[in-house]
């Protein structure tokens, strides 16, 4: 299946953001939408063959909604220019790491891991790197790892968390506040027919990543 209509829409979305506009559109919405419904029941089908944890996922449990929260924003802009879905072990709203699609114009992506997420859930993840940190970094350090995602995003404390030692000798890999990686897609493959086995490829080569993360929350 295509996307190429997801990606018109959301093209122009973002010219237009404003409620009259996508009032004026809601059917083109309502389209755009329905195929990215597809495409992520597509992509739950995938993942559970990985995971049978994911198995009873279904498309809304996933998919982020449109509309903005605009109440502590400068941004007034009432919609998201992006459609979005987090796969994990009950839906998006659980602190599982997962898996992430995102798809807009000139910045769709596919990515996954435990982003932003509150202290306890940080401080098991941390804890597992820990006792297990040469696991972790031959999930990290991979050929297939490091070709498919590079390294994970870069948002670090400056100095160790508390309440571990701080002669940890990969006390860096501690320091982060999420644990996440990501690969760009371009337009072209994002609306191409095969994109559904672009991103599940991606997600196989991630799926250690996930695997180890989750490991620290299914105690």
């Amino acid at each position: 299946m295509k996307l190429q209509n997801v990606l018109t829409f959301l093209k122009d979305l973002k010219e237009n953001n404003h409620k009259e506009w996508f009032d004026a559109n809601r059917s083109s919405y309502e389209d755009a939408r329905r195929s990215f419904l597809e495409f992520t029941a597509k992509l739950i089908e995938g993942l559970s063959g990985m995971d049978p944890a994911l198995a009873g996922l279904k498309p809304k449990d996933c998919v982020f909604r449109i509309f903005r929260d605009v109440r502590f924003s400068n941004d007034k802009s009432p919609y998201k220019t992006n459609f979005g879905a987090f796969f994990s072990k009950g839906g998006r709203k659980k602190p599982f790491a997962g898996y992430y699609v995102h798809l807009e114009p000139g910045g769709s992506f596919a990515g996954g891991g435990i982003y932003m997420p509150p202290g306890d859930v940080l401080n098991l993840v941390r804890k597992e790197i820990y006792y297990n940190p040469e696991k972790f970094k031959s999930i990290l350090y991979s050929d297939d790892f490091r070709q498919e995602f590079g390294e994970m995003f870069d948002h670090k404390l400056q100095r160790p968390p508390q309440g571990f030692d701080k002669s940890f000798a990969d006390m860096e890999l501690l320091k982060y506040k999420s644990y996440v990686v990501g690969r760009n897609v371009d337009d072209n493959t994002a609306g191409g027919e095969d994109y559904a086995a672009h991103v599940l490829n991606s997600y196989r080569v991630m799926k250690p990543l996930v695997d180890f993360l989750n490991q620290a929350l299914d105690q």
